[in-house]
Formats: C-alpha cells, sequence, structure tokens
C-alpha cells in the first residue's frame, strides 16, 4: 500500500505539473466527459463478478492515446474515485486498482509509444497496431505481472495459471484499443491527441 500511494503522488504531481486540464477548451473535451461517464462501470464489473481473477477492461491505454498521459492520469484518477463512492469496495482495493489497472498501464503505454515513435518510421500502421494493439497487450500484462510479483492475491492459483489468465485477458483490452484506435484514425483523428497527420499521412521522401 505505501507503493501504491506513492506511485499515486508522484503520478498526479508529475501530470498536473503541465496543467493538462488546458487541453479540454478543444476537441478533447467530449473523450474526456465520456470516459468519465463510462470507464467507472467497466471498472465496477470486477465487483459484480465471483470471487477469483476477474475480467476487467482497462481503458488505459486507450486514453493515453486519446488523451495523452498527462490528462489520463487524472482521469483515471477520477474514475477510481467514481468507483469507490458507486461501489462496494474499500478505498485499499480502488486504490490497487486504480494503480494496476490504471496508472501502470498507462505508464507503460506511455514508455512503449515513446520507443516506437523513437525506433521505427512513422506509419499509421505502427500507430494503430503498435500503440493500439500490441503496445497494449504488453502494457497490460506488464502491469498484471508486476501485480501478481508483488501481492499474489488469488487463492488457489499458481502463479503460472495467473500470469496465463492476465495474458489473455490482456488480449482482450488490446483488441478493443486497436480497433477504437482504428476508427478514431479513420473518422475522428481529433480526438486522439497522440496522432498527427503530419507525422503519419506525409508521403514517403522521393528516391
Amino acid at each position: 500500500m505505501v507503493l501504491e500511494l506513492a506511485l499515486t503522488a508522484l503520478a498526479l504531481a508529475a501530470a498536473l505539473a503541465v496543467r493538462p486540464w488546458r487541453l479540454l477548451r478543444g476537441p478533447l473535451l467530449s473523450p474526456t466527459l465520456a470516459a468519465v461517464v463510462l470507464l467507472p462501470w467497466f471498472w465496477l464489473l470486477p465487483q459484480k463478478l465471483p470471487s477469483g481473477m476477474a475480467v476487467q477492461f482497462s481503458g488505459a491505454s486507450l486514453l493515453v492515446l486519446m488523451l495523452g498521459w498527462p490528462l489520463a492520469v487524472p482521469v483515471l484518477a477520477l474514475v477510481a474515485l467514481l468507483v469507490w463512492l458507486l461501489g462496494q469496495a474499500g478505498w485499499e482495493a480502488v486504490l490497487s486498482q486504480w494503480v494496476w489497472v490504471g496508472l501502470v498501464p498507462a505508464t507503460l503505454a506511455l514508455l512503449i509509444g515513446w520507443a516506437l515513435r523513437r525506433w521505427l518510421p512513422p506509419n499509421v500502421f505502427i500507430y494503430t497496431l503498435g500503440r493500439g494493439f500490441l503496445g497494449t497487450a504488453v502494457a497490460l500484462f506488464a502491469s498484471g505481472a508486476l501485480y501478481e510479483g508483488i501481492h499474489h492475491l488469488m487463492e488457489g492459483v499458481t502463479v503460472h495459471e495467473a500470469l496465463v489468465a492476465r495474458w489473455l485477458m490482456a488480449w482482450g483490452d488490446a483488441f478493443l484499443t486497436g480497433l477504437f484506435a482504428a476508427v478514431f484514425v479513420a473518422f475522428a483523428p481529433q480526438w486522439l491527441a497522440t496522432w498527427s497527420d503530419e507525422r503519419y499521412l506525409r508521403p514517403p521522401p522521393k528516391a
């Protein structure tokens, strides 16, 4: 819990230091409001399922693509607050959910996006498949593996079985994120703070 509180304080301080609310003056207000309205219900889903491995949609990687990391972090914090107010779980459980389902995957998605921009050419398929699909799978699985390594809470399930389940759940999140990323690139690129027509759609250099 000390680690989770420290990560929360550090991430919120870093995100708010750049005043991300300024982005809400433009087209990102709509996806931000949609995330605040819809995402808490996905995060509340594990409380409605039997105990054990809970199926859950994170949405953190998609929010990073849409809002950028500085704005996605406080939005995810607000989502966690709504989950605590609307659900039955204690604040310690919601704190863990916010860190390992929201903050850590969002931060890993940011790092993966930076690596792809640094070492791969600007291409629409690298954006949608690399950042939206494969990057989300890696970020969610890595976050789940870290969670299991720090505190293994699923009684009667081995760490190996837990990691397999985390891997499968990560691909569900990756499929939805990749799908929405492709749709937004085609029909609503203004809802993607990490997208740039100038970067990804410019013609290749002439030989």
